[in-house]
């Protein structure tokens, strides 16, 4: 093991299958001679050269065109959306090629490529630069999207998707780049599409993903403070979605609360509690409680962002009054 951080965990996964598979190329924009603005790619161009890094000009929809070009012809890309902001650019070639191509032709062709960006609040970074839009590409059939939560994880699931045949959607988060970890040396895999149990409980379950899985162990330790054990779960990834992971644990507490960033109206919090209200309705004995984002753009100001996303007062809110 080693104490990384959240983006030198993931700078670690694309250097090692660098290393590993020559046909896995980076690009996007300021990826190559800056090292990506969060520094994920730092020197990556200088081992690797210009041939397998690339920047790209300022074309979000050209970056995802030239990922599904690239995977058609036998290369496994890694192409960056610098910001989830800008991932509507890019949506025509998401969803009306890169998850439809293997349906129309038969299978005879694969798209093993990876599409790295980042989303989210609490960084001050205005309206433009601080949304949650997974919901968005979960809704579309054919693509994996990915959002990890620790720095292990973050390495092991770039991993996998990487490695894997289809479009994957990786979404990391802003604020957790800093975060740190322990992080298995060499080679680690995390499947795609199986969640986690972070916290044991008895008393709720929290589903949750990406910095929400944070918020949520924050207010399951405020909970365990006044006798109320929260079981959470990190979802890790939200297409394909772990249902009986989340089941197995609705069934043993009996009340669930679902943690999403993203816009309550329409979001992936609603997604996930039809689901359970559909697979674990008879284990209930409350209505789920749904969490999520204001329906206003993000502000500028911190405080007032906070104020406009779940947090772990807010969850543990929620789920005392479940309990109660």
């Amino acid at each position: 093991m080693a104490e990384l951080r959240y983006a030198e965990a993931l700078h670690a996964a694309l250097r090692e299958e660098m290393r590993r598979d020559p046909s896995v190329v980076l690009f996007g924009e300021d990826v190559g001679t800056y090292g990506g603005v969060f520094k994920v790619s730092k020197d990556l161009m200088a081992e690797f050269g210009r041939e397998r890094v690339r920047d790209t000009p300022i074309s979000e929809q050209a970056i995802a065109g030239l990922a599904i070009g690239a995977a058609m012809l036998g290369l496994k890309p890694v192409a960056e959306i610098m910001y989830i902001d800008f991932l509507p650019l890019c949506l025509d070639q998401l969803l009306n090629q890169a998850s439809v191509l293997p349906f129309i032709w038969g299978d005879q062709v694969k798209l093993p490529f990876v599409l790295r960006t980042q989303g989210g609040a609490g960084a001050g970074a205005g309206a433009q630069h601080s949304k949650s839009l997974e919901a968005m590409v979960a809704h579309i059939p054919g693509l994996k999207v990915v959002m990890p939560t620790t720095p292990a994880d973050a390495k092991g699931l770039l991993t996998a998707a990487i490695r894997d045949p289809n479009p994957v959607v990786f979404i990391e988060h802003k604020f957790l780049y800093n975060t740190r970890g322990p992080v298995p040396d060499g080679e680690h895999v995390v499947p795609l599409g199986k969640a986690a149990v972070v916290r044991a409980g008895r008393d709720a379950t929290i589903v949750a993903s990406s910095r929400m899985t944070l918020e949520s162990l924050k207010a399951a330790e405020m909970l365990a403070a006044e006798g109320i054990e929260a079981e959470v779960i990190d979802l890790r990834t939200l297409r394909p979605l772990d249902t009986a992971t989340i089941v197995e644990s609705v069934k043993r507490t009996h009340r669930c609360a679902v943690v999403n960033e993203g816009w309550r109206f329409g979001g992936y919090g609603a997604e996930l509690a039809a689901t359970i209200g559909e697979l674990a309705f008879g284990w209930l004995d409350q209505p789920i409680a749904r969490l999520g984002a204001l329906d206003m753009p993000v502000p500028y100001s911190q405080p007032l962002e906070m104020a406009t996303i779940p947090t772990a007062e807010k969850i543990a809110a929620a789920v005392r009054a479940m309990a109660r």
